[in-house]
């Protein structure tokens, strides 16, 4: 019999595949993809063309380190993900992004993310 979790794993992959197809990242407008562990949460955006990695943020960044730790649960650690994301964005000179939800459902931890970068004043 295989394993739920093993099943759960290998269906959110096959959904984030059929998403990246459509989703493309460029370097005025990267695409946002969000990872969910059990403990945290982290939002990298990726220019695509040249495939780097051009800003990143989590629950695990220094610079946010002590108010996620103050934050009551990890929905409201999530939204300070999106803003810290957002902020780091603005320096860049990056407003607009392409959100790649990476096969999780929009809801909870990774709709409080996007709501938190949409506050912070990325637009997608």
């Amino acid at each position: 019999m295989p394993d739920r979790n093993l099943m759960k794993k290998e269906s959110r992959q096959r959904r984030h595949k059929h998403i990246l197809r459509q989703l493309k990242g460029t370097a005025k407008q990267p695409r946002l993809i969000v990872f969910r562990s059990n403990k945290h949460i982290y939002a990298q955006a990726v220019d695509d063309m040249r495939q780097k990695t051009l800003f990143a943020s989590s629950t695990k960044s220094k610079e946010i380190k002590d108010e996620v730790a103050k934050a009551s649960g990890k929905v409201a650690q999530a939204k300070l993900v999106g803003l810290h994301l957002a902020e780091v964005a603005k320096k860049k000179n990056v407003k607009k992004i392409v959100f790649d939800r990476a096969g999780y459902r929009y809801h909870g931890r990774v709709k409080a993310l996007a709501e938190g970068a949409r506050e912070g004043g990325l637009v997608f």
